[in-house]
């Protein structure tokens, strides 16, 4: 069996935001229902379950696209619960608990690292591997979806001045 089919994918995206602090970036990304706003083709982001921002709500997040749907009309959907937030170091982790995306065992690590001249937004990641997708297309899918997410940021900041 190969050995990529045997552990878990792992993998991490890193996006710098030049200008925007940290403090200014996280109340976008601790809106744990409000993703459908910055996820690109992202068009449903509803509460399922708790308080968006308090450990153990479950989001029901749907529509967007895969780098595997090939033009399909399937929508694709998950539910997604916070596992974890912590606001002093401004990070959250979440899970998938159910969809129909194929993520297997998919837990998440965002976090918004402050630096000196802005500040980074960093998306780790682990899944059991999906059928139908490769690690790269998965790399794709989360590093294009955190680019597209952290420029909406910045416009939406810029738009506030």
């Amino acid at each position: 069996m190969d050995p990529e089919q045997q552990q878990k994918w792992k993998g991490k995206a890193i996006e710098i935001l030049a200008g925007p602090k940290a403090e200014q970036v996280w109340p976008f990304l601790e809106d744990f229902f409000g993703l459908n706003k910055w996820f690109p083709t992202l068009t449903t982001c509803l509460p399922v379950e708790g308080i968006s921002g308090q450990t153990g709500c479950v989001r029901y997040c749907a529509g967007f696209k895969t780098p595997v749907n090939n033009g399909d009309e399937v929508v694709n959907w998950t539910k997604q619960k916070l596992l974890s937030i912590d606001h002093t170091v401004l990070t959250f982790s979440y899970s998938i608990i159910e969809g129909n995306v194929g993520f297997n065992s998919y837990i998440a690590t965002v976090k918004v690292v402050p630096k000196e001249d802005g500040c980074n937004i960093e998306w780790c990641y682990e899944v059991e591997p999906v059928e139908g997708w490769t690690l790269g297309d998965l790399d794709t899918f989360i590093s294009s979806g955190l680019q597209v997410m952290a420029k909406r940021m910045e416009e939406a900041l810029h738009a506030q001045i």
